[in-house]
């Protein structure tokens, strides 16, 4: 891709995973070992769970994931974005232009207003201009992390995920084109439903330049700049 090839662009692929049943259900992977692992076979209401969201970088491989026991909101996924760039943004002194790859999931979409708003807040905290780049319905399946979603859930199928620990840890332990993700647990919690109203939306509009013929799948949020 064109941005690929750019030093002042990085590109990511972002998107949440289905929710992880902590607790000792069968998974229907494969294990090695004298004893197959003991694992219930049919779904019980689960006590807890873990709502996960992840960002790839596609050319170097290198993955970030975060979890989150609350609700899977925009505001989750734009924190799990923040404390990424604060934790590689030495590694990219040149970056001025962040594309990001999702597909048109109900919490990140290019209608939804808290989301939009995050990430413009987050495009002027950073200096970075924004692109927010949609997969058409049916198609996030090209979405580059969903392959690393797929590799981590066949790693673990073959294991108890009985505690929030035990997620991590494997998560953790996973190798995706030779390397280790960072993982992390998010401490907030997430309210549902949260979004702008009348002329906030409209003030929020000012601050997003939609492409003409894809108005909700490519979005540019340039930064305010600062004095």
């Amino acid at each position: 891709m064109m941005a690929d090839a750019d030093p002042a662009t990085l590109r990511v692929s972002m998107d949440t995973k289905a929710t992880v049943h902590v607790g000792e259900y069968s998974r229907g992977g494969q294990s090695r070992g004298l004893e197959s692992v003991k694992a219930w076979d049919h779904d019980m209401r689960p006590k807890e769970k873990l709502v996960s969201g992840g960002i790839l970088e596609p050319v170097t491989g290198k993955a970030f994931v975060f979890y989150t026991d609350s609700n899977k909101t925009s505001d989750f996924m734009v924190d799990g974005l923040l404390l990424w760039w604060n934790e590689n943004k030495q590694h990219f002194s040149t970056v001025t232009n962040l594309v990001v790859n999702m597909d048109n999931g109900p919490e990140c979409s290019g209608r939804r207003s808290q989301f939009l708003l995050r990430m413009v807040e987050f495009a002027d905290m950073t200096q970075l201009t924004i692109r927010l780049t949609y997969y058409p319905p049916y198609h996030s399946k090209y979405n580059a992390i969903e392959r690393y979603w797929a590799g981590l859930e066949k790693s673990w199928n073959g294991y108890l995920l009985d505690t929030t620990i035990a997620v991590l840890n494997r998560t953790a332990n996973f190798v995706w084109k030779g390397i280790r993700a960072t993982v992390n647990l998010m401490d907030a919690i997430y309210e549902k439903g949260v979004k702008l109203c009348g002329k906030e939306k409209m003030a929020l509009e000012q601050r997003l330049q939609r492409s003409p013929k894809l108005p909700l799948y490519d979005i540019i949020i340039h930064p305010k700049m600062v004095n």
